[in-house]
Parts: structure tokens; sequence; C-alpha cells
């Protein structure tokens, strides 16, 4: 759950997204919270021991493939794949690091007036800002997730497709752009270091290759194609709306092309496995002595 939960009459109430924080404060619907920095991070399940762990885990797991490169050992495709999630793991827990971890219970707020109700002010407006995501989530998944009995209702959860009103800048949200697409290129490319593996089958490795080079490239190809359009609308062009669909079926085929790619190289990794040289199964007996778990 966590964030603010709205409590009135001592029951829990709805979920408070910070504008509503804000706006209830100046209408005296509600008293000003008062939640500390340390009470925040005493509640979080993660700290700086459990994160160094895996830390420790992933580094000894790198450490592993890099000893296997310098004594010219095999490595196998689903050892690569291991390394793109390892690499993005530490980017993840280097923007992370300080962020509350799994915080199940909502700082309580209390309302004040008695003669105006809460959905006065909130409610009944949420319903006309939903995003596709969100509809699709209480139209198809929610139901479904209620059946199996673990769900809480809509209004006392913490949206997982919203940020909430927090305005950013335009330079803050093109640094946000850019620094998915760099993860994204980052996560593509690494899967390139089985250029040379060795593969069961020749359509395999072209499989591979292909796959690698969908997944590194589409996520910088895609900006630019959104930057030529933008372009070209400068223009007087007398089939501009030839154009656009052209570049609206580019737009809406990147993201199949990488999904496809990205499946197929999660398959080859598991299939590659079936004849694997007996470089393999060699390991350098020194890691061993690092600490792991």
């Amino acid at each position: 759950m966590g964030g603010f939960m709205l409590y009135k009459d001592r029951k829990p109430y709805h979920t408070l997204q910070p504008k509503h924080v804000l706006e209830l404060i100046c209408k005296g619907c509600i008293n000003v919270p008062t939640l500390t920095e340390k009470q925040i991070h005493d509640k979080s399940k993660g700290n700086a021991i459990s994160k160094g762990l895996i830390i420790l885990q992933v580094t000894w797991f790198v450490m592993q493939l890099v000893t296997c490169v310098i004594y010219h050992l095999k490595i196998t495709q689903l050892e690569v794949g291991t390394l793109t999630f390892a690499v993005l793991n530490f980017l993840t827990y280097a923007v992370w690091w300080n962020k509350p971890l799994n915080w199940q219970c909502p700082h309580p707020v209390y309302w004040k007036l008695t003669e105006s109700m809460p959905e006065h002010y909130i409610g009944a407006a949420e319903e006309e800002e939903f995003t596709g995501l969100q509809r699709m989530w209480s139209t198809f998944i929610f139901p479904i997730v209620e059946l199996m009995g673990d769900a809480t209702p809509r209004k006392l959860r913490v949206q997982t497709f919203h940020c909430g009103s927090i305005k950013l800048e335009d330079l803050d949200v093109t640094i946000l752009a850019a620094a998915g697409l760099l993860m994204a290129t980052i996560f593509g490319s690494v899967h390139c270091m089985a250029w040379f593996f060795a593969f069961p089958t020749y359509y395999e490795q072209v499989l591979w290759h292909t796959s690698a080079i969908a997944i590194t490239s589409t996520p910088c190809v895609e900006p630019c194609v959104l930057y030529v359009e933008d372009i070209l609308e400068d223009f007087d062009i007398s089939n501009w709306l030839y154009v656009t669909r052209i570049f609206s079926s580019a737009i809406l085929i990147f993201p199949i092309v990488y999904i496809t790619g990205r499946g197929i190289l999660l398959v080859l990794m598991f299939t590659t496995l079936r004849n694997l040289p007996p470089d393999v199964y060699q390991v350098v007996s020194w890691t061993a002595l690092v600490p792991h778990l």
C-alpha cells in the first residue's frame, strides 16, 4: 500500500496523491502530516546490508565470467543473458539505493471537517484521470487478482502506473527518456558479446545475431524517427497524410520488433544448452574463495 491514507471515522477511506494532500491542507480538511526521513527508512524492508549482499553476489558472478574470458574458457549464451540483468541490477541499485523497499503500511491522515464529505474533494474526479494502463488493470487484471483472494480496493492502493501530480520539467523528461534509452541499448549490446560463440546450428546463430542487433538498435532508432517526423512537420508536403501513416506504422513496428527479438533471445538461451562444449564445465578454482552466497 504505502503513501498517505485518508481516514474518516477511524476507517481507511482513500489513498491520497500529492495534489490531494496539498489541496486538503490548504482547505483545512486535514492536518499537515508529520513524517520524518528516519521514520520512512525505519519502515523500509531493505537496508545497506541486504542490498550489499545482493551486489556482492552479482559481483561474484561477473567476476566468474571475467576470469573465464581471461583463461579462455567457454561461456554459455545463458550466462550472457544473466550478465545483462546483472548490469541492469547495478544500475537499478545505484539509482534506488535510498528508495524505501516494500512499505506496506500507509501513513494515516485524518479527516477533520464535519460539514463536508471527502468525496466532495477527491474520488469522482479521479475517474476521468485514468490512463490506458490503469483502465486495462481495472478492467482485466484486477478482477483476476481479486478471484485469487489477494486484492485491495483500488482507492486504498497506490496506483502502479501513476506518478501522482508530479509535474516534470521538459529537461527532466528528456533526461529520463535518454537514461531509459541508454539502459535499453546497454541491455541489448551485452547480448552482442555472444556474437562469436558456438551455436548448435547456423540458423540459431543467425537468429541470435539478428535479435541482438534488433534490441540494441531499436531504442536508438525510434527516437530518431520521431525527431525526423517533427522536422518534416515544418515543411509543406503535399502528401503529408501518407508520410504520417508511414511514420506511425514504423513507430508501432519498433516495439513489436523489440519484444520479438527479446523473446527469441530468451528461447535461444535455453535451447543452446542442449549441445555444450566441454570447456563450459570448467571453472577457475580460486573464484570459490571469494565470499559469495
